[in-house]
């Protein structure tokens, strides 16, 4: 009998004890997350710590991919508060597989508040250049039938311009198809972060097959909310000789643009 896919990105077991399901594993290695789901988890946490009376929006969350972050094994989860406020607040997040770290993420949080602006500000027009029910659906092309990962079964991706095959910028629109965790929608914060982390997947400029260009790092700029399930970059990667590359992306929801999201890249061959 063949076992059903798990329903989320992990597994609340405990309170602080997060279990990263195999929708979550990564393209480097299927013992190890993608960065995505790990960037999703956090982001969760930096929205939900110390909330207090007031309404939050994660304006800026930089995670730090330290370790490989294991799939299957319970994974401890710790938050806190780096400076409290009524109007910004920096709050961090870690998580460990037992005694060692292997991921943690800083967040910047600004209150949100009716605010009326002139009528003539200029607001950023665009988005990309099709719509994404004008985009095609594409799945990983290495990708066997079937294959349980997070870029495969637990995304969904459309591409707006250029492709998974070709090398170079790209423009896509991604969603989750899994929550992070089970019986919860995800925010729009944890959408765009988990999208966020193909960034330097979707726009490779060198061979899958020849070389590995990991990202140790992820940060994503909101200037608002993300809405609705779908989130859309235009990303491009930057590499350079000494081993070191970059990719950055604009982000966008169905209405309009509403970030930017960078990595850095470590390169080399296989």
């Amino acid at each position: 009998m063949t076992s059903r896919p798990p329903i989320s990105l992990f597994e609340n077991v405990d309170t602080d004890i997060f279990v990263p399901t195999a929708q979550s594993m990564g393209p480097w290695d299927p013992a190890h997350c993608h960065g995505g789901p790990v960037s999703a988890l956090l982001a969760r946490s930096l929205e939900r710590t110390d909330p207090g009376e007031v309404d939050w929006h994660l304006a800026r969350m930089t995670v730090e991919l330290m370790r490989p972050v294991p799939v299957g094994v319970g994974l401890r989860l710790s938050t806190a508060t780096e400076r409290s406020g009524r109007k910004v607040s920096l709050v961090t997040a870690s998580l460990f597989a037992g005694d060692t770290e292997v991921a943690r993420a800083r967040g910047l949080r600004i209150r949100m508040t009716d605010l009326e602006i002139p009528s003539d500000t200029v607001v950023p027009a665009g988005s990309l250049v099709r719509p994404v029910a004008d985009s095609e659906h594409a799945v990983m092309p290495s990708a066997e039938p079937g294959t349980i990962s997070f870029a495969t079964s637990a995304c969904e991706h459309r591409f707006a311009a250029s492709s998974w095959t070709e090398l170079g910028p790209v423009q896509v629109w991604i969603r989750l198809l899994v929550p992070v965790i089970a019986e919860e929608t995800p925010t729009g914060a944890q959408r765009a972060a988990a999208a966020a982390d193909f960034g330097n997947g979707v726009s490779n400029v060198l061979p899958w097959d020849q070389y590995l260009f990991i990202n140790p790092d992820l940060t994503v700029h909101l200037s608002r909310p993300p809405e609705g399930e779908w989130i859309g970059m235009s990303t491009v990667t930057h590499a350079t000789g000494i081993g070191i590359g970059m990719a950055e992306s604009a982000l966008f929801d169905e209405t309009g643009p509403m970030g930017r999201s960078v990595q850095s890249l470590y390169l080399d061959t296989r």
